[in-house]
């Protein structure tokens, strides 16, 4: 027994532990030699999209539904109006005749104001978002309004106070929605000049870009040699001119100046 356990023990490679190992697998040939310790990577979550702020809508801008709205509220107004002015008969007033022309013309006055108010308003009404149509109801009521006041005046001095109050009372109402109408034409206003303002920036700053890019981009200029020009046909004009010259010259030479002494006699007709 003992002499089979040393046999054993000699059949083993020499330098090798008795316990038997877990044998190694060669490398791949695709792999290198030696490989790096890889550490873990920290991946950060990726953010959400940020959510789109709600659009800042200017103080007093309405929607067009509102707009409507207010311009239907303009034409009750109007209708208050012309309610009162066909209730008004002046013809019964005790006034003078330059009065009552002058009532007259601030009536016709006042209802060609509310005509002109009525167009306006009804294309406001058509169209509510647009800028135009606002402010010319916007001006329209500014022109009728101080003929409103002016009736109301004559016709609480000449009808009763009552009744001229009722007109007041109107014009005040029409002037109360002119109020409700300013502050969205102002935001309109104020929304197309930012507009502008960016266009104009965006203009100059792209030219000054430009400029800046055409910069140099040509190269410097070449000089040129000094060089004495040559006019042509000078030189032929002058050749004439000596030639003609002496032409002259010659013609005086070649003509003999007249001498009386070498001149023959004349001979004498007698009578």
């Amino acid at each position: 027994m003992r002499t089979s356990v040393l046999l054993l023990l000699a059949a083993l490679p020499a330098g090798l532990p008795a316990q038997s190992r877990k044998p190694q697998l060669p490398p791949h040939p695709n792999q290198p030699a030696t490989q790096e310790i890889q550490t873990e990577q920290v991946v950060a979550p990726k953010q959400a999209p940020p959510v789109p702020s709600p659009q800042v809508v200017a103080p007093g801008r309405m929607e067009p539904e509102q707009v409507k709205a207010l311009a239907h509220r303009i034409w009750l107004a109007q209708y208050r109006l012309n309610d009162l002015l066909s209730q008004v008969h002046p013809e019964k007033w005790k006034m003078s005749p330059g009065v009552l022309q002058s009532f007259n013309q601030s009536m016709d006055s006042l209802h060609k104001a509310l005509e002109a108010q009525e167009g306006w308003r009804g294309q406001l009404e058509t169209r509510p978002d647009s800028l135009y149509l606002g402010f010319m109801t916007y001006v329209a009521i500014s022109a009728a309004l101080p003929r409103v006041e002016g009736v109301a005046q004559i016709v609480a001095k000449y009808e009763n106070g009552s009744f001229g109050a009722q007109y007041s009372q109107a014009g005040n109402q029409l002037f109360d929605l002119q109020q409700i109408l300013e502050p969205h034409l102002a935001a309109l206003l104020k929304n197309q000049d930012n507009a502008f303002l960016v266009v104009q920036n965006n203009l100059a700053s792209c030219q000054s870009e430009l400029s800046l890019a055409e910069h140099n981009k040509g190269g410097r200029a070449t000089p040129i040699a000094n060089i004495a020009p040559e006019f042509k046909g000078h030189g032929r004009a002058a050749h004439s001119a000596n030639s003609a010259s002496g032409a002259k010259h010659g013609a005086a030479k070649s003509t003999p100046a007249h001498n009386p002494s070498t001149s023959p006699p004349q001979k004498i007709q007698k009578k």
